[in-house]
């Protein structure tokens, strides 16, 4: 009966074995999936900020030829007013 018994648990390994093996696989093919899903995502976010970046370089390219103002005034003016206030002060 103990040899019987055996086998059995044998059997229950190797099924056991199989089992986790085939789950294991599973899990790799879904990661693989949701990788490459991820990394195609990815992509395309890339493509679509260098297009977003080629755009705004058209836009001031664009603003340029117009010869239309900076809505911001440049750096040096408000750097050349905080001196001609700290000097009157």
């Amino acid at each position: 009966m103990d040899g019987h018994n055996s086998e059995g648990s044998k059997q229950s390994t190797a099924d056991m074995t199989v089992f986790v093996q085939n789950l294991l696989q599973q899990m790799q093919s879904r990661f693989q999936t949701m990788s490459d899903s991820l990394i195609t995502k990815i992509d395309e976010m890339g493509n679509r900020i260098n297009e977003l970046e080629q755009s705004i370089n058209d836009l001031k390219v664009e603003m340029g030829v117009e010869g239309s103002p900076s809505p911001l005034p440049p750096p040096n003016q408000k750097s050349d007013e905080a001196n001609q206030e700290e000097g009157s002060a």
